[in-house]
């Protein structure tokens, strides 16, 4: 067993939020029926959107690649069933603005058919290299939420001395449980799925690491878990936020990972439970990421769930299979209370980071105005990152966001625990999003900035380039008329100047 290696060390800060998973955690999962249209938008992941391979009219299979990604940094996206693309055009995104983004809308046509039907794979005897092009040719993502392309995470063993592959299975979000039932229903896929990924990687350690709220999960994985596996599932304390992955290798391995450094930097690397699903289905049974499972849950669920729902189905498709909603839904979130999004309306699509619907009442949330900072350091004492909430937003608020940046701002993980104990109920997570936002807009502009430069000096060298060799081609023809002018001189010069008389023979004897 591994435990000499891996013990509860724990982390600083973070909260213990009522979890509220007993109305989903005993539901097993269920298959969603298809709607009638669905609405994939070719940006699902972090990095640069795929660009759309499909044409309004165009017919598609099931798996089928309508969006291949672009540039080192992106993720492909298939069709999620069969049907005929109707549109390829804007359509408002799961994001809280609303705001359009590229979408392929396909109506369905109740076939579902895949592409092919391919033989399974004997996974663990291909390359590590070829493991990791078939994840990124299946879109792939990080199914936690932050929806980083998997492929290139797994690469990082050749560049890298990876000695441990962390599985997060802590779910520690409050509502969510499709992590949990994924782990209690689809147990031997999971565990396929990480030692495929753990044979990609070279780590010679693979923990899963399940919260002790979920003690049949723990024991399902541990049923189907082997000793010679130096594969162990472990149970560690319900903590939020125990699913950073920061925190996650600080409570298990001891190890932190420093500021602006990667686990991978520390031998490290952490994977969802969710993600390795999707590696077993992509590398063993060549299957790309067109579904995924989601919490359907919150005070204003009629029917809460568990579901396992095609990639582009709107939300209001969710809702409806649930039964709609007892009341007007105070909040509209995706993903978890604590770091989901809140959504303008229900008609926005599911996408590969969507892990949760939840639909809250108004006395589930905290709908209180916020008043002064009395100081009291709660939000110090919160905060898992060991940094000072309070002093950051005091910046914000004076329009420093430079030196909100100086107190450790990037650093900040977005969990809200800070605000989570705020007795004033200051939205500090919002201030600190708003602030990044800040930045990286000054960052985008000081880029553009600095390429409008470069271009204007690329532009000022080929002009002097050009202007240069006008010149020299100036001097050059300057040359070869002087060059022929001369030689018209010497040649006239030469026509003007008499001959030398000749004497014949005769002249010669006669003289």
């Amino acid at each position: 067993m591994l435990s000499f290696l891996f013990k509860r060390r724990g982390f600083q800060g973070g909260v213990h939020p009522e979890d509220r998973k007993q109305a989903t955690s005993h539901l097993p999962i269920q298959t969603l029926p298809l709607p009638e249209r669905l609405y994939v938008p070719v940006q699902q992941h972090i990095g640069a959107a795929a660009q759309p391979r499909v044409q309004a009219g165009q017919k598609v299979l099931k798996g089928e690649m309508i969006a291949a990604g672009s540039g080192p940094v992106s993720a492909a996206v298939h069709a999620p069933t069969s049907g005929t693309v109707v549109a390829v055009e804007p359509h408002p995104a799961p994001h809280p603005s609303g705001l359009p983004v590229q979408t392929i809308v396909i109506e369905v046509d109740g076939e579902d058919r895949w592409t092919d039907e391919p033989e399974p794979e004997h996974a663990l005897n291909l390359e590590p290299e070829v493991i990791a092009q078939r994840v990124a040719e299946a879109g792939v993502v990080g199914m936690g939420g932050a929806t980083f392309p998997a492929a290139i995470k797994l690469n990082l063993g050749s560049r890298h001395t990876i000695d441990t592959l962390v599985i997060n299975g802590s779910e520690c979000e409050p509502y969510l449980t499709c992590d949990d039932r994924l782990m209690r229903e689809r147990t031997q896929e999971v565990i396929d799925g990480v030692r495929i990924m753990r044979h990609a990687l070279g780590a010679r350690h693979t923990l899963i690491v399940v919260e002790d709220n979920k003690p049949e999960a723990l024991a399902a994985l541990q049923e189907h878990l082997y000793e010679m596996d130096h594969l162990e599932a472990m149970s560690v304390p319900t903590r939020y936020p125990m699913g950073s992955e920061k925190h996650m290798i600080k409570a298990v391995t001891g190890r932190e990972i420093p500021a602006g450094k990667l686990g991978a930097d520390i031998g490290v690397i952490v994977h969802n439970v969710g993600t390795a699903y999707a590696v077993h289905r992509a590398v063993r049974m060549r299957r790309p990421l067109v579904s995924r499972i989601v919490t359907v849950g919150g005070g204003a669920v009629q029917r809460p769930a568990n579901l396992e729902v095609p990639l582009g189905t709107r939300v209001e498709e969710l809702l409806a299979y649930c039964g709609g909603t007892r009341e007007t839904p105070a909040r509209l979130l995706m993903g978890g209370p604590m770091m989901g999004q809140i959504m303008p309306h229900a008609q926005v699509p599911v996408v590969k980071g969507t892990n949760g619907l939840i639909a809250l009442t108004a006395a589930e949330i905290n709908i209180d105005d916020p008043m002064p900072c009395i100081r009291c350091g709660r939000c110090v004492a919160a905060c898992p990152c060991g940094l000072m909430p309070l002093e950051m937003a005091s910046r914000i608020r004076s329009e420093d966001m430079d030196g909100a940046a100086a107190h450790g701002l990037m650093d900040c993980v977005a969990c809200g625990s800070c605000s989570y104990v705020c007795p004033s109920h200051i939205p500090l997570v919002q201030y600190f999003q708003h602030a990044k936002g800040v930045l990286g807009d000054r960052r985008e502009q000081q880029r553009r900035q600095e390429e409008l430069k470069k271009l204007a000096q690329q532009r000022r060298a080929r002009q002097e380039a050009e202007a240069q060799a006008k010149a020299e081609a100036a001097a050059r023809k300057k040359a070869e008329r002087e060059a022929a002018k001369k030689k018209r001189a010497q040649q006239a010069e030469a026509k003007e100047t008499p001959a030398p008389a000749k004497t014949n023979d005769k002249d010669k004897a006669e003289a």
